[in-house]
């Protein structure tokens, strides 16, 4: 196949000139059969002749137009079924922005690195995020100077892959340039103003400063065409502030905003020819990543303040410390005709939480200011193999079968004592066997609810060391045939067993078929899973509150725990899903479309419930469990259904000396939740299992449709980029039960770029340029019941404002 074919590949990609991105990418390659496209292991298969839809993105082209420095974010104002949401006041959420593909959840769509299995995060989102209940994959544990490109499949991929990809993979592909050096530095601030009534203020006029530099050095290694790829890359980035008007709402925090953030960053990519035939590889990672988020204010006279420490009151800084390993190593050779990789990939991500600006009330005046309080782990180890063979049936058969064997191990890191504690007036601590009179109370509150609580305010520490792990086997086949020149097929089937829950068998079929040269049918159907993370199975917390002026204590408690197996709650098995997808591929040369639609039902979906009140609980356990006055669990409680279409339309022309290329790029999607599972002890109480307000975070986790256009203008040395994003309205409940509906935003983001030389080029932009911020359809929120606590919810838009940015790309 000759290079120039690969202009008609169609992308739902919405930045800088896509096809010609993909061309420039790819044509870089020796051979262009020797580029491995996501979803496929036929080396020969291109983005062109897939069944199903695959974006490919230049990330190093869409950096350099845009203001984005992280790759979730670059990836939301790209690509219309990816969304991610920078949150705030959502404890480690405000770390780590959960991003979905075509609305489900976080943990729904498989993250590779450079086609191996990448590993979550260890935080699962429990208050005040998207993806509650859920965890997920940490993509901006990846430099984006570590990056060549991005493929997103948009089709589920359980049968090929594994776990997690219901809603499709991602897969990201280093660097692998073998010579020279690449820098790119970035800074960036947002200059705030506020919307014309003035609900929105700031501590500063310009805030936000963001700082990124990275630092990409190729060289060969050895004369048999062995490469290093190394990545150095820091960001610094400052609190963005958007207070609620004090004048015009009472909101119970007074620091909403983007958190403070520095990360740093260096990746490695190496290929090293052994001999003939027998290629080692290994890729390196290390990130940490310090976040300084604040959590909701305490009033001079809140039960949780000490006047004595904090006389006007005070924001407690939740301080986390993010470190995240990886280190893949591999062998590539063949055997009797087949193409073998070996590999083994680790991966680790260590969470740790200091809260500092705060205090545990119940030690009075002599509280300490800052408590270390614990944290969590996720380790994960995979081996495995794949062997890929061509065979000369027809027009050609592609067999490719492997295994892996998996091991993950899931801890939660105890904090200090006075992170969790509740003390008594004599020191002591607190047990539910502890005096009234005994109890630390706050003098300036009513004597119905001065009660004051323990542990560090802003974020309880952990009070319990926890450790679990588990292994699993998995054997696959994936197998294409081009039955005709025009006509080809694929099927796949993939077993896993894992020790703690089963065993599962998917099974996936596509096939394309090309009607005429210029337009193709495409289509697949599949079954899918997704295995209960080890977080959601032994998570356990135990926690007091106030409640009415009465000491309550909750129990999360763990899906193995005694509590949970005798209310009813079974233990976790998988999610189980059924994808299909029909679209049609039209290429004219100059002018390209797709359209695909899509349908996912998952079954058994893992949520967090509500709390269940202590009388509604079976009698027997009331009497076991006298000190538990609420009680959460995981559960496989819902089945949701989705339905959507991706359409994406590119054209590009000549126009006077210089190019333009247009995409426009929409995604519609509507989920529904088809049924809530209950146990039999705990029949009836659907509104408790999911709430309004879970299934809003649920429904709300995409909007309805999302359309992007992007205009690039390419002439001589300059390049102007115009993209335009609308984001529909997103529906959800307030603490006061009200719906809260956000009107649909369209953000516009422009730059400038100027090559100076083949060495050097400059790009000047504003992200967000005409200032939009989330605006509810009612006329104010007077009572801070938004889930943030702050004047809007973060939504999929965003709620900086406008940012203006500057970043210069060198070489040598």
């Amino acid at each position: 196949m000759k290079i120039k074919y690969i202009s008609i590949i169609f992308l739902s990609v919405s930045t800088v000139s896509y096809a010609q991105q993909v061309k420039d990418t790819l044509a870089k390659e020796s051979k262009i059969e020797e580029v491995a496209i996501t979803g496929s292991r036929n080396k020969k298969r291109t983005v062109i002749n897939t069944p199903v839809p695959i974006d490919v993105i230049d990330i190093k082209q869409v950096s350099q137009a845009t203001g984005q420095v992280e790759v979730n974010q670059l990836l939301q104002f790209a690509a219309p079924s990816f969304n991610s949401n920078k949150q705030s006041g959502s404890d480690g959420a405000d770390a780590v922005d959960p991003a979905t593909l075509r609305g489900l959840g976080p943990d729904q769509t498989l993250l590779l690195l450079n086609g191996k299995r990448y590993h979550q995060s260890s935080l699962i989102n429990l208050f005040g995020t998207k993806g509650r209940g859920n965890t997920g994959y940490d993509m901006n544990t990846i430099p984006i100077g570590a990056i060549k490109r991005v493929e997103v499949l948009r089709d589920g991929a359980s049968a090929q892959y594994g776990s997690d990809a219901i809603a499709g993979v991602i897969n990201v592909i280093l660097n692998d340039r073998d010579k020279g050096f690449e820098g790119n530095t970035f800074y960036g601030m947002n200059l705030f103003k506020s919307p014309g009534n003035n609900d929105v203020v700031s501590d500063h006029r310009v805030d936000g400063m963001t700082f990124d530099f990275s630092g990409n050095l190729g060289t060969k290694i050895g004369s048999k065409g062995g490469f290093g790829n190394f990545t150095a890359e820091f960001i610094n980035k400052d609190y963005a502030i958007r207070n609620a008007n004090p004048d015009v709402y009472t909101a119970p925090r007074q620091r909403f905003g983007d958190a403070k953030a520095q990360n740093v960053y260096f990746f490695g990519n190496i290929e090293l020819p052994l001999s003939d035939g027998l290629k080692f590889y290994s890729r390196q990672g290390f990130s940490h990543r310090n976040t300084k988020a604040y959590a909701w204010t305490r009033t001079p006279e809140a039960n949780g303040n000490l006047p004595e420490i904090y006389p006007t009151g005070f924001n407690p800084i939740e301080d986390t410390n993010i470190t995240d390993f990886t280190f893949d190593n591999g062998l590539k050779f063949k055997v009797a005709n087949w193409d073998v990789d070996f590999y083994n990939a680790f991966g680790n991500n260590r969470f740790t939480y200091d809260i500092t600006h705060t205090l545990n009330a119940t030690l009075g005046p002599k509280s300490p200011t800052s408590f270390y309080a614990g944290g969590h782990s996720l380790l994960q180890n995979t081996t495995g193999f794949n062997a890929v063979r061509q065979f000369k049936v027809l027009e050609g058969l592609n067999v490719a079968f492997g295994s892996e064997f998996r091991y993950e191990k899931f801890e939660i890191i105890k904090g200090e004592e006075a992170s969790y504690a509740m003390y008594d007036i004599n020191g002591n601590i607190v047990t539910p066997n502890t005096p009234s009179n005994l109890l630390v109370t706050n003098p300036l509150a009513p004597p119905d609810d001065n009660k004051r609580p323990g542990g560090s305010q802003g974020f309880p520490g952990y009070s319990t060391d926890i450790g679990k792990s588990r292994n699993n086997f998995a054997a696959y086949v994936d197998t294409e045939l081009d039955i005709t020149k025009n006509w080809m097929i694929s099927v796949a089937g993939r077993f896993e067993n894992y020790n703690d829950f089963g065993s599962t068998l998917n099974g996936k079929f596509a096939t394309r078929y090309a009607i005429t040269p210029q337009l193709a049918f495409r289509g697949s159907v599949s079954t899918g899973f997704r295995a209960p993370s080890l977080a959601q199975k032994y998570y356990s917390q135990q926690f007091t509150n106030f409640q009415g002026g009465q000491l309550v204590t909750i129990q999360l408690a763990s899906n193995d725990s005694d509590l949970a197996s005798r209310v009813g709650i079974a233990q976790l098995k998988q999610e189980t899903s059924v994808n299909g997808s029909a679209g049609f591929t039209f290429n004219t040369g100059k002018f390209t479309a797709t359209i695909d639609g899509y349908y996912i039902s998952v079954k058994n979906r893992i949520v967090l419930t509500g709390n269940f009140s202590r009388d509604v609980l079976p009698p027997d356990v009331q009497t076991d469990y006298p000190y538990i006055d609420q009680a959460q669990f995981f559960a496989n409680a819902i089945d949701t259904r989705t339905k959507g279409i991706d359409v994406i339309l590119s054209y590009n022309e000549n126009l006077g000396s210089g190019k333009l290329t247009a995409t426009l790029a929409g995604n519609y999607n509507n989920m529904e939740i088809t049924k809530v599972n209950t146990s039999e002890q705990l029949a009836g109480m659907e509104d408790t299992y999911l709430s309004q307000r879970e299934r809003g975070f649920i429904l709300a986790s995409a909007p309805k449709t999302k359309i992007n256009l992007n205009l690039n203008y390419k002439i001589n040395r300059f390049n102007a980029n115009l993209q335009l994003v609308r984001f529909d309205k997103a529906t959800l409940i307030g603490y006061d039960d009200a719906e809260q509906v956000y009107n649909p935003k369209v953000t516009t983001d422009i730059s400038f770029g100027y090559e100076f030389s083949k060495s050097l080029n400059l790009t000047l932009g504003s992200k967000n340029v005409f200032n939009r911020y989330p605006t509810l359809q009612t006329t104010q929120v007077t009572t801070g019941n938004t889930e943030s606590g702050g004047i809007f919810d973060p939504v999929q838009m965003g709620f900086a404002g406008r940012q203006v940015f500057a970043r210069l790309n060198f070489k040598f």
